[in-house]
């Protein structure tokens, strides 16, 4: 009886002292649960004020390297390139509206192509835009020749809309003019000379045709090919002489020329400071307009290209993007093409 109850008096004991150790073993556990649970939360601030820190970092760069960027956009704008450079050519600046769209950095890199072969030439491109857009100055930072980047806005009750036709309204009439301002401000007359021309980025050029107007001495002509519903626009030469049109659109027009068809002696822009394009002209007119403000007769005008009888410039226009693919991609295979691609 006794040995019995020394038995239990032992389980007892032994029980007691597992529930005992296993109690300290918890209140171990739970306190230093605790603290790890305080550590993580030091160490996650610690950590988020590290980010904190290094985000501050990463906006300054990123600010910074804007600046860098912004900075040499602008030394390549004034950088006097020597390639291709010679000072005894006129230089020819090239005055091009361009506009955000999806064929756009496809038409600027073919006329950037045969930029490239012309020597003295100065590309002033003027987008249509609030602001320079980034696509525009990623193409021209890499751009071998000289160039100055210009911006201004057409106001929305001037502007085409997507479904109107491209005649419905004056179209790049600010651009031109803005690099006319620059052209006024920029040069000296007396230093600087030149031809200046109207190169609008839809078309395709021949690096003749540049040679042909380098020499104007007033106001020089050619042809242009597939513009006016007409295999081409001409004018109609008699020896040296312009005498007439060969034109289908207003032939009566003062000067039914297209815009890709006549470049002009830089001197007279500032011999005629008041001489500038305008919405506020009848459709065709915007030619007329400036050679009349230009003061020019038909008797200045110098037949060019074999005396006119050479295509040198296209209204090539690339064909409107159409997505309707878009959707169908998406439906049949769950998506589209990258939306962030640059093209």
């Amino acid at each position: 009886m006794l040995r019995l109850t020394v038995r239990k008096l032992l389980y007892l004991y032994c029980f007691t002292s597992v529930l005992i150790i296993l109690g300290l073993l918890n209140y171990h556990v739970t306190d230093r649960e605790n603290d790890d649970i305080e550590g993580e939360k030091l160490i996650n601030q610690l950590l988020q004020e590290k980010l904190n820190e290094k985000q501050k970092e990463l906006e300054s760069l990123i600010q910074r390297i804007t600046s860098y960027e912004d900075k040499l956009h602008r030394c390549r704008m004034l950088k006097p390139y020597q390639k291709n450079f010679n000072s005894s050519l006129p230089t020819i600046y090239l005055i091009t509206p361009t506009y955000d769209r999806i064929e756009q950095k496809a038409e600027l890199t073919r006329m950037y192509y045969t930029l490239l072969h012309v020597p003295n030439v100065h590309w002033i491109l003027v987008e249509d835009s609030d602001r320079k857009t980034d696509k525009v100055r990623r193409f021209l930072t890499n751009c071998q020749i000289p160039y100055t980047h210009l911006n201004v806005a057409t106001p929305e009750h001037v502007k085409l809309k997507s479904s109107d036709p491209n005649w419905l309204k004056p179209r790049g009439v600010l651009q031109r003019n803005a690099g006319l301002t620059w052209i006024r401000s920029s040069l000296n007359p007396r230093k600087n000379k030149g031809v200046v021309y109207f190169a609008d980025d839809d078309n395709t050029y021949s690096v003749e045709l540049f040679e042909e107007m380098r020499l104007t001495k007033k106001v020089s002509v050619w042809p242009v090919a597939m513009v006016g519903a007409l295999r081409y626009e001409s004018p109609i030469c008699d020896k040296n002489s312009v005498t007439g049109w060969m034109v289908y659109f207003r032939p009566n027009r003062p000067f039914p020329i297209d815009m890709a068809g006549f470049a002009v002696n830089m001197q007279l822009f500032f011999d005629h400071p008041d001489a500038w394009f305008s919405n506020n002209v009848q459709r065709g007119y915007q030619e007329s307009t400036i050679l009349k403000l230009l003061s020019v007769t038909m008797a200045d005008l110098e037949p060019r290209a074999d005396k006119c009888t050479k295509i040198l410039v296209w209204h090539t226009r690339t064909e409107k993007y159409n997505p309707k693919n878009e959707a169908k991609m998406k439906q049949k295979y769950g998506k589209g093409t990258d939306p962030n691609m640059e093209i």
